[in-house]
Protein backbone atom coordinates (compact mmCIF):
# COMPACT_ATOMS: atom_id res chain seq x y z
CA UNK A 1 0.00 0.00 0.00
CA UNK A 2 1.12 3.82 -0.93
CA UNK A 3 0.71 6.32 1.52
CA UNK A 4 0.37 10.55 -0.26
CA UNK A 5 2.75 12.57 2.24
CA UNK A 6 3.00 16.29 2.73
CA UNK A 7 6.74 16.84 1.50
CA UNK A 8 7.74 19.27 4.17
CA UNK A 9 6.71 16.13 6.98
CA UNK A 10 9.00 14.21 4.62
CA UNK A 11 11.26 16.65 5.01
CA UNK A 12 11.05 17.25 8.74
CA UNK A 13 10.96 13.57 9.26
CA UNK A 14 14.21 12.57 7.28
CA UNK A 15 16.24 15.22 8.87
CA UNK A 16 15.10 13.90 12.18
CA UNK A 17 16.74 10.72 11.07
CA UNK A 18 19.64 12.13 9.92
CA UNK A 19 20.20 14.20 12.67
CA UNK A 20 19.55 11.18 15.07
CA UNK A 21 22.39 9.27 13.31
CA UNK A 22 25.05 12.07 13.85
CA UNK A 23 25.03 14.58 11.23
CA UNK A 24 24.34 18.28 12.73
CA UNK A 25 20.69 19.55 12.10
CA UNK A 26 21.54 22.02 9.30
CA UNK A 27 23.42 19.67 7.35
CA UNK A 28 20.51 17.42 7.72
CA UNK A 29 18.23 19.31 6.82
CA UNK A 30 20.33 19.65 3.55
CA UNK A 31 20.81 15.95 2.96
CA UNK A 32 17.00 15.43 3.75
CA UNK A 33 16.02 18.48 1.83
CA UNK A 34 17.99 17.18 -1.32
CA UNK A 35 16.56 13.56 -1.17
CA UNK A 36 12.89 14.89 -0.58
CA UNK A 37 13.57 16.81 -4.03
CA UNK A 38 14.20 13.67 -5.54
CA UNK A 39 10.79 12.48 -4.70
CA UNK A 40 9.09 15.66 -5.56
CA UNK A 41 10.75 15.31 -8.94
CA UNK A 42 9.52 11.88 -9.52
CA UNK A 43 12.96 10.32 -9.15
CA UNK A 44 12.11 8.19 -6.34
CA UNK A 45 15.89 5.61 -6.65
CA UNK A 46 17.56 9.19 -5.38
CA UNK A 47 14.78 9.92 -2.65
CA UNK A 48 13.89 9.59 0.90
CA UNK A 49 14.91 5.24 0.16
CA UNK A 50 18.64 6.23 0.72
CA UNK A 51 18.34 7.05 4.25
CA UNK A 52 18.84 4.00 5.78
CA UNK A 53 21.87 3.05 4.22
CA UNK A 54 23.05 6.95 4.83
CA UNK A 55 21.87 6.55 8.43
CA UNK A 56 23.88 3.19 8.55
CA UNK A 57 27.02 4.52 7.52
CA UNK A 58 26.84 7.46 9.20
CA UNK A 59 26.47 5.15 12.80
CA UNK A 60 29.55 2.83 11.30
CA UNK A 61 31.75 5.95 11.47
CA UNK A 62 32.22 5.41 7.59
CA UNK A 63 31.34 8.99 6.77
CA UNK A 64 32.47 12.35 8.38
CA UNK A 65 29.71 13.92 10.31
CA UNK A 66 31.40 17.07 10.65
CA UNK A 67 33.78 17.26 8.01
CA UNK A 68 36.33 19.95 7.05
CA UNK A 69 35.42 20.92 3.36
CA UNK A 70 38.51 22.94 1.98
CA UNK A 71 40.29 23.73 -0.70
CA UNK A 72 43.94 22.01 -1.32
CA UNK A 73 44.15 23.72 -4.58
CA UNK A 74 43.61 26.89 -6.28
CA UNK A 75 45.16 28.27 -9.85
CA UNK A 76 43.23 31.00 -11.38
CA UNK A 77 39.79 29.77 -11.33
CA UNK A 78 40.34 26.16 -11.13
CA UNK A 79 40.00 24.42 -7.56
CA UNK A 80 40.45 21.13 -6.31
CA UNK A 81 38.60 20.67 -2.84
CA UNK A 82 38.80 18.18 -0.12
CA UNK A 83 35.51 16.79 1.08
CA UNK A 84 36.82 15.30 4.50
CA UNK A 85 34.42 12.08 3.75
CA UNK A 86 32.08 13.94 4.58
CA UNK A 87 28.37 13.60 3.53
CA UNK A 88 27.70 13.92 -0.41
CA UNK A 89 25.30 16.79 -0.24
CA UNK A 90 27.43 18.42 2.14
CA UNK A 91 30.22 18.24 0.43
CA UNK A 92 28.59 19.41 -3.00
CA UNK A 93 26.86 22.30 -0.86
CA UNK A 94 30.10 23.93 0.05
CA UNK A 95 32.03 23.26 -3.28
CA UNK A 96 29.24 24.84 -5.17
CA UNK A 97 29.13 27.80 -2.74
CA UNK A 98 33.19 28.36 -2.64
CA UNK A 99 32.77 28.06 -6.60
CA UNK A 100 29.96 30.86 -6.36
CA UNK A 101 31.73 32.86 -4.45
CA UNK A 102 34.27 33.41 -7.31
CA UNK A 103 31.72 33.42 -10.12
CA UNK A 104 31.60 37.21 -10.51
CA UNK A 105 35.04 37.91 -10.98
CA UNK A 106 36.02 34.99 -12.58
CA UNK A 107 32.91 34.24 -14.60
CA UNK A 108 33.76 30.54 -15.59
CA UNK A 109 35.24 28.45 -12.15
CA UNK A 110 36.01 24.78 -12.53
CA UNK A 111 35.96 22.50 -9.40
CA UNK A 112 37.65 19.44 -9.09
CA UNK A 113 35.88 17.32 -5.45
CA UNK A 114 37.82 14.49 -3.71
CA UNK A 115 37.10 12.47 -0.67
CA UNK A 116 33.73 12.57 -0.88
CA UNK A 117 30.30 10.41 -0.71
CA UNK A 118 27.13 9.99 -2.62
CA UNK A 119 26.01 13.21 -3.33
CA UNK A 120 22.56 12.11 -4.25
CA UNK A 121 20.92 13.82 -7.44
CA UNK A 122 22.92 16.18 -9.60
CA UNK A 123 19.48 18.16 -10.31
CA UNK A 124 19.17 19.63 -6.76
CA UNK A 125 22.07 21.16 -7.32
CA UNK A 126 22.31 22.22 -10.74
CA UNK A 127 18.85 23.97 -10.04
CA UNK A 128 20.88 26.48 -7.24
CA UNK A 129 23.66 26.89 -9.91
CA UNK A 130 20.40 28.30 -12.11
CA UNK A 131 19.32 30.33 -9.88
CA UNK A 132 22.38 32.40 -9.75
CA UNK A 133 22.32 32.99 -13.54
CA UNK A 134 24.97 30.65 -14.51
CA UNK A 135 25.57 27.69 -16.26
CA UNK A 136 26.43 24.07 -14.69
CA UNK A 137 28.18 20.96 -16.17
CA UNK A 138 28.60 18.60 -13.54
CA UNK A 139 30.28 14.74 -13.49
CA UNK A 140 30.05 12.63 -10.67
CA UNK A 141 32.16 8.94 -10.63
CA UNK A 142 30.20 5.92 -9.19
CA UNK A 143 31.21 2.11 -7.12
CA UNK A 144 31.55 -0.45 -9.86
CA UNK A 145 28.26 -1.54 -11.20
CA UNK A 146 29.18 -1.96 -15.23
CA UNK A 147 31.67 -3.75 -16.99
CA UNK A 148 33.98 -1.98 -20.03
CA UNK A 149 32.30 -2.59 -23.53
CA UNK A 150 33.70 -5.97 -24.26
CA UNK A 151 34.97 -6.10 -20.78
CA UNK A 152 33.85 -9.25 -18.56
CA UNK A 153 34.00 -7.58 -15.00
CA UNK A 154 32.19 -4.59 -13.69
CA UNK A 155 34.80 -1.48 -13.62
CA UNK A 156 33.19 1.67 -14.01
CA UNK A 157 29.92 3.28 -12.41
CA UNK A 158 26.75 4.35 -13.57
CA UNK A 159 29.07 7.66 -13.60
CA UNK A 160 25.95 10.19 -13.62
CA UNK A 161 26.26 13.61 -15.92
CA UNK A 162 24.37 16.57 -15.24
CA UNK A 163 23.30 20.05 -17.04
CA UNK A 164 21.59 22.69 -16.22
CA UNK A 165 20.79 26.15 -17.57
CA UNK A 166 18.13 28.97 -17.44
CA UNK A 167 16.20 29.97 -19.98
CA UNK A 168 14.49 33.05 -19.57
CA UNK A 169 10.57 32.54 -18.81
CA UNK A 170 10.23 29.35 -18.98
CA UNK A 171 11.39 26.44 -16.53
CA UNK A 172 15.37 25.85 -16.64
CA UNK A 173 16.81 22.51 -18.72
CA UNK A 174 17.51 20.26 -15.84
CA UNK A 175 19.18 17.29 -17.95
CA UNK A 176 20.33 14.30 -14.92
CA UNK A 177 21.32 11.19 -16.04
CA UNK A 178 22.96 8.54 -15.86
CA UNK A 179 25.40 6.93 -18.10
CA UNK A 180 23.71 2.69 -17.47
CA UNK A 181 20.76 2.34 -19.35
CA UNK A 182 19.38 3.11 -16.00
CA UNK A 183 20.54 3.95 -12.45
CA UNK A 184 21.37 1.44 -10.90
CA UNK A 185 19.27 3.20 -7.47
CA UNK A 186 16.15 2.04 -9.86
CA UNK A 187 17.26 -1.83 -9.35
CA UNK A 188 17.94 -1.72 -5.84
CA UNK A 189 14.62 -0.06 -5.49
CA UNK A 190 12.89 -2.89 -7.67
CA UNK A 191 14.76 -5.25 -4.98
CA UNK A 192 13.80 -3.75 -2.05
CA UNK A 193 9.77 -3.71 -3.41
CA UNK A 194 10.38 -7.73 -4.49
CA UNK A 195 9.59 -5.98 -8.74
CA UNK A 196 10.37 -7.02 -11.56
CA UNK A 197 12.82 -4.86 -14.15
CA UNK A 198 12.70 -4.27 -17.51
CA UNK A 199 14.67 -6.08 -20.28
CA UNK A 200 17.43 -4.21 -20.73
CA UNK A 201 18.16 -3.00 -17.88
CA UNK A 202 21.03 -5.24 -16.64
CA UNK A 203 22.85 -8.65 -16.88
CA UNK A 204 23.27 -11.63 -14.15
CA UNK A 205 26.65 -12.85 -13.30
CA UNK A 206 27.26 -15.44 -16.23
CA UNK A 207 26.27 -11.63 -18.38
CA UNK A 208 22.48 -13.11 -19.23
CA UNK A 209 19.99 -10.69 -19.67
CA UNK A 210 18.00 -11.01 -16.78
CA UNK A 211 14.85 -9.34 -15.29
CA UNK A 212 15.38 -10.45 -11.75
CA UNK A 213 16.48 -7.00 -9.59
CA UNK A 214 18.30 -9.58 -7.72
CA UNK A 215 20.53 -11.10 -10.22
CA UNK A 216 20.58 -7.48 -11.52
CA UNK A 217 22.41 -6.27 -8.74
CA UNK A 218 24.92 -9.47 -8.55
CA UNK A 219 25.33 -8.91 -12.21
CA UNK A 220 26.02 -5.74 -14.25
CA UNK A 221 24.07 -2.58 -15.32
CA UNK A 222 24.31 -1.65 -18.93
CA UNK A 223 25.26 1.54 -20.57
CA UNK A 224 23.15 3.05 -22.65
CA UNK A 225 23.53 3.43 -26.69
CA UNK A 226 26.48 0.34 -26.00
CA UNK A 227 29.55 1.85 -26.62
CA UNK A 228 28.98 5.40 -26.89
CA UNK A 229 27.14 4.82 -23.37
CA UNK A 230 30.81 3.55 -22.41
CA UNK A 231 32.46 5.85 -23.72
CA UNK A 232 30.51 8.96 -22.22
CA UNK A 233 31.08 6.97 -18.76
CA UNK A 234 35.08 6.42 -19.39
CA UNK A 235 34.43 10.26 -19.70
CA UNK A 236 32.98 11.34 -16.54
CA UNK A 237 35.60 8.86 -15.12
CA UNK A 238 38.19 10.52 -16.25
CA UNK A 239 36.70 14.36 -15.30
CA UNK A 240 35.32 13.04 -11.84
CA UNK A 241 38.32 10.76 -10.45
CA UNK A 242 41.67 11.79 -12.34
CA UNK A 243 41.28 15.65 -12.13
CA UNK A 244 40.20 15.43 -8.63
CA UNK A 245 42.68 12.85 -7.14
CA UNK A 246 39.74 11.34 -6.10
CA UNK A 247 39.18 7.12 -6.02
CA UNK A 248 38.60 5.08 -9.52
CA UNK A 249 36.30 2.42 -10.36
CA UNK A 250 36.65 -0.46 -8.46
CA UNK A 251 38.63 1.37 -5.87
CA UNK A 252 35.48 3.42 -4.91
CA UNK A 253 33.89 1.99 -1.83
CA UNK A 254 29.91 0.76 -2.57
CA UNK A 255 27.59 2.64 -0.70
CA UNK A 256 25.44 -0.61 0.26
CA UNK A 257 27.96 -3.15 0.15
CA UNK A 258 31.32 -2.10 1.73
CA UNK A 259 30.51 -1.67 5.28
CA UNK A 260 33.98 -1.50 5.93
CA UNK A 261 35.34 1.29 4.35
CA UNK A 262 34.88 5.24 2.89
CA UNK A 263 33.87 5.55 -0.75
CA UNK A 264 36.44 8.21 -1.80
CA UNK A 265 34.00 9.37 -4.36
CA UNK A 266 34.88 12.33 -6.82
CA UNK A 267 33.34 14.81 -8.28
CA UNK A 268 33.87 17.95 -10.79
CA UNK A 269 31.82 20.90 -12.35
CA UNK A 270 32.14 23.62 -14.01
CA UNK A 271 30.24 27.14 -13.81
CA UNK A 272 29.44 29.29 -16.24
CA UNK A 273 28.38 32.93 -15.83
CA UNK A 274 25.77 33.45 -18.65
CA UNK A 275 26.53 37.30 -18.93
CA UNK A 276 29.69 36.58 -19.26
CA UNK A 277 29.03 35.32 -23.11
CA UNK A 278 25.38 37.17 -23.59
CA UNK A 279 23.26 39.83 -22.16
CA UNK A 280 21.01 37.79 -19.64
CA UNK A 281 18.07 39.11 -21.36
CA UNK A 282 18.86 38.12 -25.02
CA UNK A 283 19.90 34.43 -23.95
CA UNK A 284 16.52 34.27 -22.00
CA UNK A 285 14.94 35.62 -25.21
CA UNK A 286 17.19 33.28 -27.12
CA UNK A 287 16.40 30.13 -24.92
CA UNK A 288 12.88 30.53 -25.11
CA UNK A 289 12.38 30.55 -28.89
CA UNK A 290 14.59 27.65 -29.00
CA UNK A 291 12.28 25.68 -26.94
CA UNK A 292 9.11 26.80 -28.44
CA UNK A 293 10.78 25.99 -31.79
CA UNK A 294 10.86 22.45 -30.27
CA UNK A 295 8.17 22.05 -29.04
CA UNK A 296 6.58 22.92 -32.46
CA UNK A 297 8.76 20.29 -34.70
CA UNK A 298 6.99 17.29 -33.41
CA UNK A 299 3.38 16.01 -34.95
CA UNK A 300 0.53 17.84 -33.66
CA UNK A 301 -0.84 14.60 -31.54
CA UNK A 302 2.50 13.79 -29.53
CA UNK A 303 4.41 16.64 -27.39
CA UNK A 304 8.33 17.42 -27.66
CA UNK A 305 9.91 17.73 -24.14
CA UNK A 306 12.59 19.76 -23.29
CA UNK A 307 15.11 18.15 -20.76
CA UNK A 308 13.86 18.10 -17.24
CA UNK A 309 10.08 19.46 -18.30
CA UNK A 310 8.65 16.28 -16.90
CA UNK A 311 10.60 16.36 -13.44
CA UNK A 312 9.40 19.92 -13.09
CA UNK A 313 5.30 19.04 -13.69
CA UNK A 314 5.71 15.84 -11.67
CA UNK A 315 7.24 18.25 -8.57
CA UNK A 316 4.41 21.12 -8.58
CA UNK A 317 2.08 18.10 -8.97
CA UNK A 318 3.38 16.47 -5.90
CA UNK A 319 3.94 19.56 -4.07
CA UNK A 320 0.14 19.52 -4.00
CA UNK A 321 -0.72 16.09 -4.07
CA UNK A 322 2.18 14.97 -1.67
CA UNK A 323 4.81 12.50 -2.43
CA UNK A 324 3.45 8.78 -2.43
CA UNK A 325 5.75 6.31 -0.54
CA UNK A 326 5.37 3.05 -0.58
CA UNK A 327 4.79 1.49 3.12
CA UNK A 328 7.76 -0.78 2.78
CA UNK A 329 9.87 2.54 2.62
CA UNK A 330 7.52 3.71 5.30
CA UNK A 331 8.86 1.07 7.41
CA UNK A 332 12.31 1.32 6.61
CA UNK A 333 12.02 5.27 7.77
CA UNK A 334 10.09 4.22 10.83
CA UNK A 335 12.70 1.90 12.53
CA UNK A 336 15.21 4.57 12.38
CA UNK A 337 13.47 7.55 13.28
CA UNK A 338 13.16 9.33 17.00
CA UNK A 339 10.06 10.57 16.09
CA UNK A 340 7.43 8.19 17.98
CA UNK A 341 4.66 9.01 15.57
CA UNK A 342 3.79 7.41 12.35
CA UNK A 343 5.10 9.04 9.12
CA UNK A 344 1.99 8.39 7.53
CA UNK A 345 0.21 10.49 10.84
CA UNK A 346 -0.94 13.74 10.33
CA UNK A 347 1.41 15.84 12.50
CA UNK A 348 -0.30 17.92 15.11
CA UNK A 349 -1.78 21.45 13.69
CA UNK A 350 -2.35 21.95 9.97
CA UNK A 351 -0.24 22.62 6.98
CA UNK A 352 -0.51 25.87 4.63
CA UNK A 353 -0.56 25.51 0.81
CA UNK A 354 3.50 25.09 0.77
CA UNK A 355 3.18 22.11 2.86
CA UNK A 356 4.85 23.65 6.30
CA UNK A 357 3.41 22.96 9.45
CA UNK A 358 1.69 25.71 11.95
CA UNK A 359 0.75 24.04 15.43
CA UNK A 360 -1.20 25.82 17.70
CA UNK A 361 1.27 27.99 19.49
CA UNK A 362 2.48 29.29 16.07
CA UNK A 363 -0.91 30.10 15.01
CA UNK A 364 -1.80 31.68 18.17
CA UNK A 365 1.81 33.68 18.02
CA UNK A 366 0.25 35.09 14.60
CA UNK A 367 -2.81 36.25 15.64
CA UNK A 368 -1.45 38.33 18.46
CA UNK A 369 1.04 39.90 16.18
Amino acid sequence: MNVNIPFRRLEDYSASILSAAGLPEEDARLVAESLVDANLRGVDSHGISRIPIYAKRLQLGLVNARPNVRVVQENGSALVIDGDNGMGQVVMQRSLELALERLPSARTVSVAVRNSNHYGSGAYFAKKAVVANSAIFLYGNAPSTMSAWGGRERFLGTNPYTFGVPAGSREPMILDMATSVVARGKIIQAERLGEPIPEGWAVDINGDPTTDAQAALAGSVLPFGGPKGYGIALMVEVMAAMFSGANSGPEIGDLYDDLDRPQGVGAFFTLHDVAAFQPLDQFGRRMEHLFEAIKHSGPENREVLIPGELEARAARRNEEQGITVPQAVIADLQKLSPDTRSLAEEPTGTEDSDGVRTDGAMADAATRK
